[in-house]
């Protein structure tokens, strides 16, 4: 039995995330993992990957990011969280949390989606030994295929920026995916995902300071056939936001492995378990014991 504790985790601006600690057997620990959440997705959706990860002796935090779920703290429509907040603040905190609560063993980001773009932005990116990502790519709009590329427009150019004026923040609950986000957060979504993608539309403008040009770290890139976001050619745009990551790529057929989909979310599904040893083989090829 995994055991289980809700913890806080304070920023450097000192505001607190809510997160989960997933514990396994303290002798047999072999690594320690953060999971990236996508844009809106709250931890719990994690959960079950988590304690999969724990019984397979990995320590695990899951976490909110400010805005999302727990770690929302105001009414939404006062937020003033941005994306590169999450990259900035969120994740090097919970690298911190981490090597605090597993010391002396190797640490590694499995990013889903924003949740493994971001790493450019923590300045204590060094500090882990590898990335595992899943769906993460530049998100850009102008890649995706037909008709998807339709639904994409639509969200961006219409329904968020009308959703923000209307309501003060982007109501994306109503159209299941997943948490509403703050005003901030929705608008540079679709300005990223509307421009040369995740990030690097950003650069210059709201973000002035970053290390994707250095981050050097081994890392393993999971998409899926089914996947209308994180296409082949969308992957290989955000892999160029890193010119010195040591990338292998993987691209997932549902029917290959007995599924009928994965899409952008079904990765950590319990229906996709037949998946997660992916993860655990690459975790093995650096957790061998500690540091």
């Amino acid at each position: 039995m995994v055991d289980q504790q809700d913890i806080s985790i304070t920023l450097p601006n000192g505001r607190d995330i809510r997160a989960t600690l997933f514990q396994p057997n303290k002798e047999d620990c072999i690594g320690a993992v953060m999971i990236g959440p996508a844009t809106g997705i709250k931890r719990r959706f994690y959960a079950p990957f988590a304690e999969y990860l724990a019984e397979n002796h990995y320590g695990v935090v899951t976490y909110d990011n400010q805005g999302i779920g727990d770690s929302l703290v105001e009414p939404i429509r006062k937020s003033k969280v941005t994306l590169q907040d999450w990259g900035y603040d969120d994740m090097p905190a919970v690298l911190e949390e981490l090597e605090l609560r597993f010391p002396d063993t190797h640490y590694h980001l499995l990013g889903h989606s924003a949740g493994g773009q971001l790493i450019g932005l923590m300045h204590n990116w060094e500090k882990l030994t590898s990335v595992f990502n899943v769906a993460c790519s530049s998100g850009r709009v102008k890649n995706m295929n037909f008709p998807f590329v339709l639904q994409a427009n639509f969200l961006m150019r219409i329904f968020m920026p009308l959703s923000n004026a209307l309501f003060g923040f982007s109501q994306t609950q109503w159209l299941g995916l997943g948490e509403p986000l703050p005003k901030a957060v929705g608008k540079q979504w679709s300005q990223w995902c509307l421009g040369k993608g995740y990030v690097k539309t950003a650069f210059g403008k709201t973000v002035h300071r970053h290390w994707f040009d250095g981050v050097d770290l081994p890392s393993q890139w999971i998409n899926a056939k089914d996947d209308d976001i994180a296409i082949d050619a969308n992957v290989q745009d955000m892999l160029e936001v890193f010119p010195k990551m040591s990338a292998q790529r993987l691209t997932l057929n549902p029917p290959d492995h007995g599924l009928k989909a994965i899409g952008h979310m079904k990765f950590f599904s319990r229906k996709s378990k037949v998946l997660w040893p992916l993860a655990l083989e690459w975790l093995g090829t650096f957790s061998e014991g500690k540091k």
